[in-house]
């Protein structure tokens, strides 16, 4: 446990950002599991021998568990705590990135990423939450946004642990060392910064609302003084306390009737937040990215060094929302994401229109190669600039104390749902209809979040959690 503790009426900044740090850590590895994928295709097919479909079920199969993870950590969390919620995910972390190297058949590999799934839905919805439920309002979405940061920052490495590995062996179903294929090296290196993230879990305390929730006193307040301060922690613990006596709990059955009137309409709003994130594509970019830039021409090692710039550009993206989260607020930044993102799906998907099919099957852009890959990264940029960071500091600030758990679970569900059916349909419709029709479906949906955002988002910043209703 961090024992440092700060009397008197300030807040202990230094110790709120090393917690904020830690729980990021599941954010990171949520990124790498999710992007480590994308240089594993072509080993997954030899190894397999898997069709569009098979490949697209074991790049998919973790989303599933994602879906099952977030539902699942979501409802856990209430009752056993954030912090235990975190170590469980940090566990399976660490047995998914062994398995699916160790893997031997198509099978055992999609049981290893349904365990890794699991993980990544869990952290994916509690490592915000625990985030906004440790800092000070005036820094919340700051903070919270690290955790996009540190997603990027995953995916970032994994496209570049990818792009080394690839250039090492010379492609990923060479043998690189041991004997082992590149592709198992791949998942591998993902065993770094899981056993990093539980060993950095068993020093950080349990979020102050749990405690709150769960009637631990005691508990409670040591934590809010270590982080807060003596003069501050006891009215925050009368805030808490207060919050949570005024809100009824909802249980799950309620969002399946449409007659409860106990389901918040703040429900609804987080789950068309997490769907909407997903269903302009943007995985397709992250999973598929040596798949897409090799349909158009790249080479393989080319197509990953394209990732490896995609992933450098969401950071900064990334880094320019975590500056002015907490200073124009989260609508403002979503509004001006989703038109970026709208008007720059539009562009790939003229890019690809124009394309034509070469002499090998292969669609060949031509002068438009250059349109298509700006394009792509003004996408990534606009993306990682708005929805990326800002729905999941949303959904980890909007829900009212009591039910913040089964509102996490509810919309984590639902946006890892959206998440599947986005990586499990692209083989399918790449093969089918082509990109630019694709792409033009990215952009309607990239379009209905302009909608969105103006009828249904309400502002959160700079509103304690306590005021959420």
């Amino acid at each position: 446990m961090l024992k440092t503790e700060l009397a008197g009426n300030r807040d202990n900044l230094f110790q709120i950002f090393l917690v904020a740090c830690v729980a990021t850590i599941g954010g990171f590895l949520f990124g790498f599991d999710s992007g480590v994928i994308n240089g594993t295709v072509d080993g997954l097919k030899f190894a397999f021998h898997s069709d569009s479909i098979g490949t697209g079920f074991n790049v998919a199969s973790m989303l599933l568990g994602c879906a099952i993870g977030a539902f699942g950590a979501g409802l856990s969390a209430d009752s056993f705590g954030r912090k235990s919620v975190l170590l469980v995910s940090a566990v399976l972390f660490i047995v998914s990135a062994w398995g699916s190297g160790i893997a031997t058949s198509s099978m055992e590999f999609v049981v290893y990423r349904l365990i890794g799934g699991l993980a990544v839905g869990g952290a994916s919805v509690l490592a915000p939450a625990y985030i906004s439920e440790i800092a000070p309002v005036r820094f919340r979405g700051m903070l919270s946004s690290i955790q996009q940061m540190a997603i990027i920052a995953g995916l970032f490495c994994s496209f570049l642990s990818n792009y080394l590995l690839v250039e090492v062996s010379g492609n990923s179903i060479e043998p690189l060392w041991l004997g082992f294929e590149t592709w198992r090296w791949m998942f591998w290196i993902e065993l770094l910064p899981a056993l990093l993230f539980f060993a950095c879990l068993l020093l950080i305390p349990e979020s102050p609302r749990y405690l709150a929730i769960t009637n631990q006193h005691t508990k409670g307040m040591n934590v809010l003084v270590r982080l807060f301060g003596k003069n501050k922690a006891s009215a925050i613990w009368q805030d808490i306390r207060t919050s949570i006596d005024n809100n009824s709990a909802i249980k799950i059955t309620d969002v399946f009737n449409p007659n409860s009137s106990k389901l918040k309409a703040v429900i609804w709003i987080g789950i068309g937040l997490a769907v909407l994130q997903q269903l302009a594509g943007v995985n397709v970019v992250f999973y598929y990215g040596a798949v897409l830039w090799q349909a158009v021409g790249f080479s393989e090692s080319d197509a990953l060094l394209i990732n490896i710039i995609s992933g450098a550009i969401s950071i900064v993206a990334c880094f320019i929302a975590l500056m002015l989260i907490d200073k124009i607020g989260r609508k403002p930044l979503l509004l001006i994401g989703s038109v970026g993102m709208t008007f720059s799906l539009f562009g790939i998907a003229t890019a690809f229109a124009n394309g034509t099919i070469g002499a090998d099957g292969q669609l060949d852009l031509g002068s438009w190669s250059f349109t298509a890959l700006l394009q792509v990264h003004l996408y990534v940029f606009f993306f990682n600039f708005s929805w990326g960071p800002i729905m999941w500091v949303m959904l980890g600030e909007m829900f009212p104390n009591k039910i913040r758990g089964s509102g996490l679970a509810i919309a984590g569900l639902a946006q890892w749902l959206a998440n599947f059916f986005i990586t499990m349909t692209f083989p399918l419709l790449l093969t089918g209809i082509g990109l630019a029709t694709t792409f033009s479906f990215y952009t309607l949906f990239a379009f209905s979040s302009i909608l969105f955002v103006l009828w249904f988002v309400v502002e959160t910043k700079g509103k304690k959690l306590e005021q959420m209703t």
